[in-house]
């Protein structure tokens, strides 16, 4: 019996937590200091975006392998060294005085950060099963939106004092890696079959019909939050109701929020709903909160149809993952998590291009028009790709 926190709540939980908020860190912290970096290094806004797509190229690439590593040698041995990367590069950011080698050391902490975000789901597949498992993918879920919400608003308070400072945050990740070094409790995989079986193990998992209906629907999502939500609604904001960035956080914030109570919640409405029923409302909330956000001209309709995209965002995200982790089992659920991963990252580096062709035919009404239809795209995907049943009701350890 695994010993329990006086709190109730399982180390290796809180680990894994720990590692969630980590994972979202990179990016989310360091945006509130983008002006004093423009200023600082003379460069223009333009160029500032260089920093994020410098942070995520990384892990297009590497999550693959990262995956493929986790299941050969282990979780601790890819876990710990690339929470040590992560938190080092990352910190050094802090002392640079040439914009290029900023960039430099942002990519080597994207390279850190590449496989955080799949090897911490994969570790809840490989301790959990059945309703606890779906219940703390939501919990996780919920901690991460948590991050997302906080982290702007706790790097911009740390940027008032200067930009450098809010790379110190990254710091942060360093004594988490020791906690993963003596602290976390986890199975690892054992009898590993030859490189040739493994790689058909995998193909073999990925190559069904329901596995790639999930991940389209997961590349979907994250094309209509970082196209519509994240880059055309703050400019809509400003542009009908004159929002200033403080009041652009905040409302941003609260769709964090309500997606982090959702996504807690799964647990309960799995045991209401089948699994497949939950993706499918929760692209009706996505469709919703759009054509919401074509008309919305005042703030009580703004906060209406992001507390909709909440809910949306707060049934797909954590159910994508639960499902997905059950259909991998230990010996090469990484790699087949880092698959997941990186279907993620295409959806957020080309969600702001398939938006933008809308927003060149429509304006604003266009972008959230686009986001409309990829909901609906994403709705029929899951009612023909995706089973009744969608997963297996038991990952095999």
């Amino acid at each position: 019996m695994e010993r329990k926190s006086t709190l109730g709540v399982e180390k290796n939980m809180i680990i894994i937590f720990g590692v969630t908020l980590v994972a979202v860190m990179g990016i989310s912290s360091i945006t509130p200091a983008f002006p004093g970096i423009i200023k600082y290094f003379g460069i223009s806004t333009q160029e500032v975006g260089l920093l994020i797509a410098a942070f995520t190229l990384p892990g297009i690439f590497l999550t693959p392998v990262t995956g493929i590593l986790a299941d050969r040698f282990g979780r601790k041995l890819v876990l710990i060294p690339a929470l040590f990367v992560f938190g080092i590069a990352g910190f050094l950011c802090s002392f640079m005085n040439d914009f290029h080698w900023l960039l430099f050391f942002l990519f080597v902490e994207g390279i850190g950060a590449s496989g955080l975000s799949s090897i911490n789901i994969t570790l809840i597949g490989d301790l959990y099963s059945g309703e606890k498992r779906t219940a703390l993918m939501g919990y996780n879920a919920s901690i991460l939106s948590i991050g997302t919400a906080a982290y702007p608003a706790l790097g911009g308070f740390i940027a008032a004092f200067g930009w450098r400072y809010v790379f110190y945050l990254p710091l942060l990740a360093i004594p988490l890696g020791f906690f993963v070094l003596y602290g976390l409790n986890n199975p690892e995989p054992k009898d590993h079959q030859g490189i040739g079986e493994y790689f058909r193990r995998i193909w073999k998992n990925i190559n069904q019909r329901s596995v790639w209906g999930l991940f389209l629907v997961n590349a979907l999502v994250f094309i209509l939050l970082y196209g519509s939500y994240l880059t055309y609604f703050p400019v809509m904001l400003a542009d009908r109701l004159e929002a200033s960035s403080i009041h652009i956080g905040l409302v941003m914030s609260v769709m964090s929020l309500v997606t982090a109570s959702t996504s807690s919640q799964l647990g309960r409405i799995n045991k209401l709903l089948p699994s497949k029923s939950v993706l499918l409302f929760g692209s009706v909330f996505y469709f919703l909160s759009m054509i919401l956000l074509v008309f919305s001209q005042s703030w009580s309709q703004v906060v209406l149809s992001v507390v909709v995209f909440g809910f949306g965002h707060g049934l797909l995200i954590p159910s994508i993952q639960n499902l997905l982790v059950g259909y991998a089992s230990i010996k090469e659920r990484a790699a087949f998590m880092s698959v997941n991963s990186m279907v993620l990252r295409v959806g957020q580096t080309f969600g702001p291009l398939v938006i933008g062709l809308f927003y060149t035919l429509g304006g604003l009404d266009g972008a959230f028009g686009g986001g409309a239809t990829v909901a609906v795209v994403m709705f029929f995907a899951i009612q023909f790709m995706l089973s009744n049943e969608v997963a297996k009701s038991q990952p095999d350890k």
